[in-house]
């Protein structure tokens, strides 16, 4: 996990109690790094961009790619990432307690999914 993970967090919740902010969203390392020379304070990942990306549907790729991805971005950029989790890759919650154990490895500020 980056090191500087927890200061990353801690900014990240400054900006959700300032109220409302624009949180744009990288596909890939390139188009992350753009977004924060451009000014963003933080970005959050994209599955479906992600997936369009590499020519599949959203929700086709598999987790551990998507952590790989999750991370790649993470590491290019300097400010907090929070990560489009699908619904945590699995149908239980010990094993959504799982995905999510593993994407705060990579060094995300925050997660977010949907419920299927």
């Amino acid at each position: 996990m980056p090191s500087d993970a927890s200061a990353r967090r801690a900014a990240f919740r400054r900006l959700h109690e300032r109220g409302c902010f624009v949180l744009p969203n990288p596909w890939d390392v390139g188009s992350a790094r753009w977004l924060q020379h451009l000014g963003f304070p933080a970005l959050a990942t994209t599955s479906a961009g992600y997936a369009f990306s590499m020519g599949l549907p959203d929700g086709a790729v598999p987790r551990a790619a998507v952590l790989r991805h999750i991370r790649e971005i993470v590491e290019a950029t300097d400010v907090p990432v929070n990560a489009d989790f699908e619904s945590g890759f699995a149908p239980d919650p010990a094993g959504v307690a799982e995905s999510v154990r593993l994407c705060v490895e990579t060094g995300v500020a925050g997660l977010s999914g949907r419920m299927r």
